[in-house]
């Protein structure tokens, strides 16, 4: 079953990637697609609750997707391609078995724990 879903993030983050591309992105938003989200984790630093609240808002697809459309309505190019930057990431985040956070720590995530 896992299998099936990373392929299903795997179709996801393609997307994401087509998307930048449709938008004419420079090369340099793809590496913000796979670095710039994980920012978020500095949450981490005021403990477990406040990290995985951070960590699971700027990995939260629905998010993405909202940011994504509010951008579309208002014509605003940078928060289109933010929305897909954030929706991209989390696919590929996923592929690798990071889900969104437990409070209980960093490695538990809504797909288990991490490593398992």
């Amino acid at each position: 079953m896992k299998d099936i879903l990373k392929l299903e993030e795997l179709g996801m983050f393609i997307l994401a990637i087509f998307g930048l591309f449709w938008l004419h992105c420079a090369w340099w938003y793809y590496l913000l697609m796979v670095l710039a989200p994980d920012l978020s984790m500095l949450g981490y630093w005021a403990g477990k609750k406040v990290g995985a609240a951070s960590y699971n808002f700027f990995h939260h697809k629905g998010i993405a997707t909202a940011v994504f459309i509010a951008g579309f309505e208002m014509k605003i190019s940078l928060l289109m391609i933010t929305g897909i930057i954030l929706f991209g990431h989390s696919s590929m985040d996923r592929i690798m078995g990071y889900g969104l956070k437990t409070e209980k720590g960093f490695k538990f995530t809504h797909l288990g724990k991490i490593g398992d």
